[in-house]
């Protein structure tokens, strides 16, 4: 495998799970003290998204495919926009800090109007960057698509995901182990002026005659026999 795509790929899930994580744990309490009388509508649906981002990644952290990984990252792309933009129709340009001392009712009683704002600012920023970053694995996953099928891998959309080069790189399985060194044959220098050449061990081929070997017929030492030029 590429090792820069895997490795920035793995990032890009580690981020996502932690914003989602929190997300979701911050929803979890909402739904704790709002549930089911008093802003159901946002809370289930904020308690469906991160969860469902969580479990989509799990699937493809280990096996995917081009064509699978757009679609996922296409369909989060939409949720998370939606996500985002309802918190900030909820809270809008609310100032947290103008609601010192107010209260907010809640199925058991109330809660301070300000903690319950900067939660859903909270909410509201990272819907927003994980949003922006879907958009962004997106795009990068398109364009390295293509460049795979520029080097003539045009059936990439059906391959391991891992299969994928980052900017630059070839696409195909990245060998991470040591390869041996190529032992090339060490050329001997002619031999010194006046002494014979050897031919085999222990063969000195005399001057103006050429050697002839042939092999014995029942595995022996081969015959040698020098022939005049």
């Amino acid at each position: 495998m590429t090792v820069r795509f895997v490795n920035y790929r793995l990032a890009f899930y580690i981020s996502v799970f932690l914003l989602s994580g929190t997300v979701l744990g911050l929803d979890a309490h909402f739904a704790a003290i709002f549930l089911p009388q008093l802003h159901e509508a946002f809370t289930i649906f904020a308690l469906v998204i991160p969860s469902l981002t969580i479990f989509a990644f799990l699937l493809t952290l280990q096996w995917s495919q081009p064509r699978i990984e757009a679609i996922v990252l296409f369909v989060l792309w939409a949720i998370w926009l939606s996500m985002a933009a309802w918190a900030t129709d909820i809270i809008g340009t609310v100032q947290c800090d103008a609601l010192s001392g107010q209260r907010t009712p809640t199925k058991n009683g109330f809660i301070s109007a300000q903690s319950y704002c900067y939660e859903m600012k909270v909410i509201q920023a990272f819907s927003w960057m994980i949003f922006v970053l879907c958009s962004f694995a997106f795009i990068i996953l398109l364009q390295l698509v293509t460049q795979a099928q520029r080097f003539g891998r045009y059936l990439i959309w059906y391959e391991p995901i891992q299969n994928l080069g980052w900017y630059g790189e070839w696409p195909g399985l990245y060998n991470t182990t040591t390869q041996p060194m190529v032992q090339y044959p060490q050329y001997q220098s002619a031999a010194p002026y006046g002494y014979p050449l050897q031919a085999g061990s222990g063969i000195a081929q005399q001057p103006g005659h050429s050697i002839i070997i042939q092999p014995s017929v029942n595995g022996g030492p081969p015959t040698v026999t020098q022939v005049p030029i």
